[in-house]
């Protein structure tokens, strides 16, 4: 997808949030090399002491680069595809697409609303070894949904304009 602005203070928001997830799906994999370093020298070394932290930090960075890749692979319309009819165009293109984005819809639904309650679950637990408080892995949930709905509507939105014959 191209990444130029688009018009529309909505698509703005919704660009610029996407831009947003880009640079914290960087700086995740950033700072995932660090904790996974640390693993790797202290295994083969004895001058860096082995740290226990350092596996539940890689895990927690894992988690949210995943679901981070997950929310900009669905605004970038390259997550979850299975095109049965590749060569589709037009207003029958648009209808399956309208098919594809309800199932999203769903998804990004279910991730929104259980997502909530897995935070709720964890807001008050921390991890046992680097003493983390879970609800900052457990959030990647609800925030996923949120963005899955909001890019997926996105998208529903440009296919019912062609629907309509505006696109």
């Amino acid at each position: 997808m191209a990444h130029h602005q688009p018009r529309g203070a909505f698509r703005r928001a919704t660009f610029l949030y996407s831009r947003f997830l880009d640079v914290l799906v960087v700086l995740t994999v950033v700072i995932l090399i660090v904790p996974v370093t640390l693993q790797i020298f202290a295994r083969f070394t004895e001058f860096i002491p082995r740290y226990i932290w350092t596996e539940e930090a890689a895990r927690f960075l894992l988690v949210w680069m995943i679901m981070l890749g997950a929310m900009i692979g669905v605004r970038e319309g390259s997550h979850f595809i299975v095109d049965f009819f590749p060569s589709a165009t037009g207003k029958f293109k648009a209808v399956l697409d309208i098919i594809a984005n309800l199932f999203m819809l769903v998804f990004g639904f279910v991730f929104l609303w259980w997502g909530i309650e897995f935070t709720d679950f964890a807001w008050f637990r921390i991890s046992e070894l680097a003493e983390l408080p879970l609800w900052t892995i457990h959030v990647a949930w609800p925030i996923a949904g949120f963005s899955w709905l909001l890019f997926t509507g996105e998208h529903m939105y440009d296919s019912i304009q062609v629907l309509r014959g505006r696109g």
